[in-house]
């Protein structure tokens, strides 16, 4: 009778050296054996765990990281700090909201589609708005506030400040439709505009720079900002006659939120520039208009729905918020127009 070795049986040491080596290949499978890593099994559940991450990971970073970095700050109680004697307010308040928006947050509207906050809707045409206010502001004191009078000459901070502030929104590191070359981008330029009003407001306090505190200037400021206002009413206006009704508009809430960062930004320089014009104010007897228009700009620059729906205006159950914000701005408008005409007297 012959007997078949049991192969599978370890081998002794007086096994032949062929034998335990014949048993060695037939036993030996890739990754598997002395200092080659683990089990098969165990390489599988390595890369189950693994690719399980990864897919938690992806899903998780849009959505988490858009929370994280989604901040819509329409603060009403925001305000200049450390404002010395001299300065403006107002100038002082702008650089400090481009500070907030830049360097405190993120400035969303130019993230590429790659990072959380370029999935972003709500805030960046909120912050797009704000930009928009400060944009006019800065070239108002260039023309106006920041010179003596037409014929002067202008002030080079300003200039380069407005230059800065009126820069477009959405330039990110690297746009290859424009050049293959880095750029400088939104939030950089901002930096720069933000770094002019600083110092001009710096060469303000110590008598070196001009802030014509006059009726005329101030009525021409407070026009420009009416102008805007009743440009936004228009937009929407015409949104509500095209789409009104449209429970899946998508641009709706566009529409509002670069609508409010406007009516913010307005808020806080229509609030501060209070200040330093309070001479002028109170000589016209316009404190309480001032106030209440003032008012009407916070109360604008509050609305912040859940959802912003575009309903048809005498809907039942589905509202407008669209034409909410533009009874407001229409308010808000009218009100500076009011102003205007009595500094024109």
């Amino acid at each position: 009778m012959t007997f078949e070795p049991d192969h599978g049986a370890p081998s002794s040491p007086a096994t032949p050296w062929w034998r335990r080596s014949w048993d060695r290949v037939k036993t030996w499978r890739p990754g598997w054996g002395r200092g080659t890593g683990p089990a098969p099994s165990g390489r599988r559940r390595l890369w189950s765990w693994t690719w399980r991450a990864i897919v938690v990971a992806v899903v998780l970073y849009y959505p988490v990281g858009a929370l994280i970095a989604e901040n819509i700050d329409d603060d009403p109680q925001f305000a200049p700090r450390n404002v010395a004697p001299g300065e403006s307010r107002a100038v002082a308040a702008a650089a400090e909201l481009v500070t907030r928006e830049v360097d405190q947050k993120t400035w969303a509207p130019m993230m590429p589609f790659f990072m959380p906050a370029g999935i972003l809707d709500n805030m960046p045409n909120f912050q797009r708005g704000e930009m928009a206010a400060l944009g006019r502001f800065g070239t108002e004191l260039m023309d106006q506030v920041g010179r003596v009078r037409g014929t002067s000459q202008v002030d080079r901070d300003l200039e380069q400040a407005r230059g800065f502030l009126n820069e477009q929104p959405n330039i990110w590191l690297w746009q290859p439709s424009v050049s293959l070359m880095p750029s400088t981008t939104s939030a950089q330029k901002y930096r720069a505009g933000r770094d002019r009003l600083v110092a001009y407001n710096k060469r303000l306090a110590s008598g070196q720079a001009v802030f014509e505190r006059r009726a005329d200037n101030l009525q021409a400021l407070i026009d420009r900002i009416a102008n805007d206002e009743g440009s936004d009413s228009a937009v929407i206006d015409q949104h509500i006659i095209e789409r009104a009704g449209d429970l899946f508009d998508l641009r709706a809430d566009d529409i509002f939120y670069f609508n409010k960062g406007r009516l913010y930004a307005n808020y806080i320089l229509l609030r501060e520039l209070g200040i330093d014009f309070e001479n002028v104010i109170r000589e016209r007897n316009l404190t309480n208009a001032w106030n209440g228009t003032v008012e009407t700009f916070r109360i604008a620059s509050a609305l912040q729905p859940w959802i912003v729906w575009n309903g048809y205006p005498d809907g039942l159950f589905i509202p407008n918020h669209l034409a909410v914000q533009g009874f407001y701005l229409l308010r808000a408008r009218t009100q500076l127009r009011e102003i205007s005409s009595i500094l024109l007297r």
